[in-house]
């Protein structure tokens, strides 16, 4: 004897309802995963752009010395 019983209307809210369920799960992950390609090539822009901004380095020519041979005593 049962209880309770469960209409067709009842089980279509329930599968609605699952099919909602699933579908937000499954669009979270997409976004989440979009969210973290666009960090990642976000932070590799900035990066890019640091670089182009960083001054080169520039060396001054060292000065020409004069070699002197060491003395022999011959």
């Amino acid at each position: 004897m049962p209880i309770a019983k469960i209409t067709g209307q009842g089980l279509y809210a329930m599968a609605f309802s699952v099919a909602l369920l699933w579908t937000c799960l499954i669009g979270e992950r997409v976004i989440v995963q979009r969210a973290v390609a666009e960090r990642t090539r976000v932070l590799h822009e900035i990066e890019q752009l640091q670089r182009q901004r960083r001054p080169m380095p520039v060396t001054a020519p060292m000065p020409a010395r004069e070699r002197r041979l060491p003395l022999t005593n011959c």
